[in-house]
């Protein structure tokens, strides 16, 4: 494997890599501001940005930061649903045992959470991939967080999605909706500067601080991911994995040319 041969004490590109390495980028900052105050203040939260931008890793972060003895948060990744399968995932995340019908389902999920805010347990309700929810779950969700009239916010929504479910919700029929949400951050990727500072870190994380990477092949990395962190942990696994294979102790632009052929899908 890589990792011996590079001398490091783990893979520090991998989607698994422990919350406490999280890397300070602007993003990252802004987002996490933002996810602090949703958590003061409660209300409905959106996150939006390309795929691979970092949304989940702030999200896990901000998840790992919460007390399991004050908040209950319940993480729904599937938004192909129906309107029924919707409620039933949200009372299954709640621990609640959905009944048959939508109405019975609805007074359910208000119990449950006033429930746990009755113990002083905020209930935190991500929903993860948006841009693909229906209008009329939009529409219900409004409706499920409506608590005394709408003069009181219950529990923490979390709307996480890519840049379509913007255009979505500027919908006059979602203006409702959209007026609730308190926070809204938008991922624009690493900078040019961020790149080279999130790949050394990375690979101090791991145990190496003079990172096996020619100066010159930073720049290639950011033109070619476009500062994404899914995209640069791809193209360093493949390029360290490349590199072992070919004996290459420093990673190169050439090498970083031919990882991301090795990459490319293709018809």
């Amino acid at each position: 494997m890589f990792t011996a041969y590079y001398a490091l004490s783990f893979n520090p590109f991998t989607n698994e890599i422990d919350t406490k390495y999280s890397f300070q980028s602007k993003d990252f900052i802004q987002a996490s501001a933002r996810l602090e105050l949703l958590r003061q203040h409660k209300g409905i939260g959106l996150i939006n940005g390309e795929p691979g931008c970092g949304k989940s890793f702030v999200l896990r972060c901000f998840v790992s930061s919460l007390s399991k003895s004050l908040y209950k948060t319940v993480y729904i990744p599937i938004t192909t649903l129906t309107v029924r399968e919707f409620y039933r995932a949200l009372c299954d995340g709640l621990g609640v045992i959905p009944a048959y019908k939508k109405v019975d389902m609805f007074k359910q999920i208000q119990e449950s959470i006033y429930s746990y805010t009755s113990k002083n347990i905020t209930p935190v309700i991500i929903i993860d991939e948006v841009q693909f929810i229906s209008n009329s779950i939009l529409d219900d969700l409004r409706l499920i967080l409506n608590f005394e009239m709408d003069s009181k916010n219950m529990c923490i929504l979390i709307l996480c999605g890519q840049p379509k479910l913007v255009i979505q919700l500027s919908r006059q029929p979602h203006e409702a909706l959209r007026q609730r949400i308190s926070i809204n951050y938008t991922f624009n990727g690493l900078s040019r500067t961020e790149t080279q500072e999130y790949i050394k870190s990375r690979f101090k994380a791991s145990g190496r601080a003079d990172p096996p990477v020619d100066e010159d092949a930073y720049e290639f990395i950011y033109t070619i991911t476009g500062g994404f962190p899914r995209k640069i942990n791809n193209l360093m696994n493949m390029a360290l994995l490349t590199g072992f294979k070919d004996k290459i102790p420093v990673l190169n632009g050439e090498l970083f040319l031919k990882a991301n052929d090795e990459l490319n899908i293709t018809a």
